[in-house]
């Protein structure tokens, strides 16, 4: 995301942080001219977020919601920013959350979307339905299953196959279509 914004690949315009946790990429894209609204579920760390953006005196328009049901976030975003939701997301939740952020979105809009992504083994699929998380990586081809009806995609960056853990990770940058 820096290096899109510094280049300007990415230009300040009005921004969503899905899932924007304790406010670090929402407060810099504040910082560099972006009209930006975070959005988490946990109050606790909306509030870290809204004190660090004070702190830093940058405007955030930090908001605590559920991505899979928003009850508190609307309009149309030109840029939509996910870094690490979606995949922690179970696959019935992650339904929820493609139908509520769509229509966050315009002809034109992009969504940074960085997530792990790899083929798990049936060993680690045991151990998503062992713990009391959602999941912990896309499968390849889901984002294309998620979003191609409604988005260019363009796969900028990832790397799969990789030792140790996570084993794999992947940065969307997608255009809304007309």
């Amino acid at each position: 995301m820096v290096e899109l914004v510094k280049t300007g690949r990415i230009a300040p315009c009005r921004a969503i942080d899905l899932g924007c946790g304790t406010g670090d990429n929402a407060i810099f894209l504040a910082q560099n001219g972006f009209d930006v609204t975070g959005v988490d579920f946990a109050k606790s760390a909306i509030k870290k977020a809204r004190d660090k953006a004070k702190l830093l005196g940058v405007a955030v328009d930090f908001v605590v919601d559920d991505l899979t049901m928003l009850r508190h976030v609307q309009g149309l975003f030109d840029l939509l920013v996910d870094y690490g939701t979606l995949d922690d997301l179970n696959r019935e939740d992650r339904e929820k959350y493609v139908q509520n952020v769509l229509p966050l979105s315009h002809p034109g809009s992009q969504f940074l979307l960085w997530c792990f992504e790899w083929k798990m083994g049936w060993w680690e699929r045991f151990l998503v339905r062992l713990g009391p998380f959602g999941n912990i990586a896309l499968e390849p081809g889901e984002v294309q299953r998620y979003f191609a009806a409604q988005f260019e995609i363009e796969r900028i960056v990832g790397a799969s196959r990789l030792k140790g853990w996570p084993r794999g990770y992947a940065c969307y940058l997608m255009t809304r279509k007309a």
